[in-house]
């Protein structure tokens, strides 16, 4: 399971119609794509998993995230076994803490000592019967003690929302062996200010997390820029334009230290499967 090249990070793989994406996933794995990476806020993230392990043969399938809360790692331990003797070694264990509101607004006081509850997860993975290998899981990391963490106990990390120079700073971090995986977001759009504005209103949904909105003030945005979700901000986080726009931005990761990026493509609608935007970039991006 060596990742390289460019994937795609689709919440549509995972939420939306079961069938649907399945076809999806088996024609991305034709268009190119190296790894499919999924998210996790709430329900049966590992069925998902297995949906589209069953409909491709080669490409990487990825949790970005599993999140640790909602799962016991001896559950996640044996399902991961289970799923890699029956369709080989392809999957991915993307872990993470999630955020604070999104945790404790189901569950008030359970989000706490986040670095501590994602050591003590990947403890239990290490003592099920069966355990999850480091170098088949990778942790959601963005400040400098996670990605410790994951250079230390996983295969890497799957920093997500973030810029190229995050990627240099994660890279410096994580020294030279570990994978370095994140996620980048587009809009296939040529007219620049639609384009913007569809970035914009996704931005601004992940701001009100403040594991997201503390991670851009450390790596130089303001106060102003994350209250107003300047065009500064937006910019830098999504890129709009065309394909040729979209591979530049992808190779500025790679030259900053990535080893692969997953592609989060948006549309309009963003309830709308992206098909027909995957296939524009496969080319260029494959």
């Amino acid at each position: 399971m060596e990742l390289s090249g460019t994937g795609i990070w689709s919440s549509h793989l995972r939420y939306g119609d079961a069938g649907q994406a399945a076809e999806a996933a088996a024609e991305l794995e034709e268009l190119g794509y190296t790894a499919l990476w999924i998210p996790d806020v709430g329900g049966p993230v590992l069925d998902s998993v297995e949906n589209l392990l069953t409909a491709t043969k080669t490409v990487t399938i990825a949790t970005g995230i599993l999140n640790l809360w909602m799962h016991e790692p001896a559950d996640v331990a044996a399902a991961h076994a289970r799923l890699s003797a029956t369709h080989g070694r392809r999957f991915l264990l993307g872990i993470g803490v999630s955020h604070a509101p999104l945790i404790d607004s189901k569950a008030p006081g359970t989000y706490r000592k986040p670095l501590a509850a994602t050591a003590a997860f990947l403890d239990g993975l290490d003592a099920a019967e069966q355990p999850v290998a480091a170098e088949d899981r990778v942790l959601a990391a963005l400040g400098p003690k996670m990605l410790r963490l994951a250079a230390d106990r996983s295969r890497g990390a799957h920093p997500y929302l973030v810029t190229p120079e995050h990627t240099a700073t994660a890279r410096e971090r994580l020294g030279d062996g570990p994978l370095l995986l994140p996620e980048q977001t587009a809009v296939l759009d040529d007219d620049a200010n639609a384009a913007r504005e569809i970035g914009r209103e996704w931005v601004r949904g992940y701001l009100a997390m403040p594991n997201y909105a503390n991670n851009l003030l450390r790596s130089g945005f303001t106060e102003d820029d994350v209250a107003t979700v300047s065009d500064r901000l937006v910019d830098a986080i999504v890129v709009c334009g065309n394909e040729e726009a979209i591979l530049a931005r992808v190779n500025d990761h790679k030259a900053a230290g990535a080893d692969h990026v997953c592609v989060q493509v948006l549309d309009a609608d963003l309830t709308a499967l992206p098909m027909q935007q995957w296939r524009r970039l496969a080319p260029v991006l494959n």
